[in-house]
């Protein structure tokens, strides 16, 4: 069995929460593509990353159905595993840095798939929300506010078809789309109590950041 590490990211205020990534810190051992997306697949993460360079952070990113060229919180995970100054992937080179308990990356919101938005008018509405029946529909991201001076969001995430999670319990990348769209730095409760900041950067680009667990 290929070796990997199990990250929780996006994790709440005292540890608990986050979503699980997989990390194959030695890509090497699964050097096809195919091979890596039927590994995804079998470990069944939101996200596996494979590791092809630790020291300049070339990484890989699949969910169980698919590959991406950036995603939040496995950029965010990762950054914070390898410890390195930024990540290469498909889409662009992402910054990263430590700042206390919090992993922060940098990142365009124009990597990001488009989902939609959805606005609700309480979090009372948001948690109200049913899930949709699996692979059903587009991706959608939920959310109200809850404190709008203090820039508190109350948010929830359908990846929708195709993926085969029925409901996100932290979307880096749909943070990242909000936070661009309302143009504000954003504190975000997601799923069941996952914690997501965010912050506008100069020249379009976007700081995701959060906790990360090692699980095993």
């Amino acid at each position: 069995m290929t070796d990997y590490d199990v990250l929780r990211v996006f994790c709440g205020p005292r540890g608990g929460y986050g979503n699980e990534l997989g990390v194959v810190r030695d890509g090497s051992t699964v050097p096809e593509p195919s091979d890596r997306q039927a590994l995804a697949a079998k470990l069944g993460f939101g996200e596996t990353v494979f590791v092809d360079d630790p020291e300049r952070g070339v990484i890989d990113i699949y969910t169980p159905g698919s590959r991406l060229p950036f995603a939040g919180h496995p950029c965010v995970g990762t950054a914070w595993l390898l410890d390195v100054p930024e990540l290469v992937t498909p889409a662009g080179v992402v910054g990263a840095r430590l700042d206390g308990e919090f992993s922060w990356i940098e990142a365009r919101p124009e990597w990001v798939p488009p989902r939609m938005l959805r606005q609700c008018a309480t979090a009372a509405e948001v948690e109200a929300l049913e899930v949709p029946p699996p692979g059903v529909g587009a991706p959608v991201y939920a959310w109200a506010w809850e404190d709008v001076a203090a820039g508190r969001i109350r948010a929830r995430g359908f990846p929708g078809r195709g993926e085969g999670i029925e409901e996100d319990e932290a979307t880096g990348a749909a943070a990242l789309l909000l936070t661009a769209r309302l143009g504000r730095a954003l504190n975000i409760t997601q799923g069941a109590g996952s914690q997501i900041l965010t912050a506008p950067q100069p020249q379009g680009w976007v700081e995701v950041g959060g906790r990360v667990y090692l699980e095993r």
